[in-house]
C-alpha cells in the first residue's frame, strides 16, 4: 500500500474513512497498488481519488509492516500541488488538523508514521535554518 502525509498550512490532511478496515475513523490518504503501477504513482493516484488533490512526492518517508499481517506500507511525505480539498468515495469527510488536535487514527502504523513525520520535519526544519 502507499500512504500520504501531507502537510498543509501547517496541518495535516486526514481523511474520514467511509469503507472498512477503518470505517468512521481518520487516517492519511491510502490505498492498494495496482499491477503494473509503481509506488509512488499509487500514492498520488490515491490521494487524488480520496481527496481530490493532487500531490507530488517530497520524500519516501519509511517502509512499515507488522509480523502476521501481510500488508507492507510505504508512506511518502507528498505537498499539494494542485486540486481542491473534497472527499471522494472511499472517504465520507476530509480536513485539515493541526497536531495538537488530531482526531483518532484508524490503524496502528498511523501513529508510526506520524512520528516519523515528525522527525522528518524537524530534520528538514533544521537544514533549512542552517542554510
Amino acid at each position: 500500500m502507499a500512504v500520504a502525509v501531507i502537510p498543509m498550512d501547517g496541518k495535516l490532511v486526514l481523511g474520514r474513512r467511509a469503507i472498512n478496515p477503518g470505517l468512521g475513523y481518520w487516517s492519511f490518504p491510502a490505498g492498494y497498488v495496482n499491477r503494473g503501477e509503481s509506488v509512488d504513482d499509487a500514492m498520488v493516484r490515491e490521494v487524488q481519488e480520496e481527496t481530490h488533490l493532487k500531490v507530488e512526492v517530497e520524500q519516501l518517508l519509511g517502509l512499515y509492516s507488522e509480523a502476521d499481517n501481510p500488508i507492507v506500507l510505504a508512506a511518502y511525505v507528498a505537498h499539494a500541488v494542485g486540486g481542491t480539498l473534497a472527499p471522494g468515495e472511499e472517504v465520507s469527510e476530509v480536513g485539515l488538523f493541526d497536531l495538537d488536535g488530531l482526531p483518532e487514527l484508524a490503524f496502528p502504523n498511523d501513529q508510526r508514521i506520524l512520528g516519523d513525520w515528525l522527525a522528518y520535519e524537524r530534520s528538514a526544519n533544521g537544514l533549512r535554518a542552517a542554510r
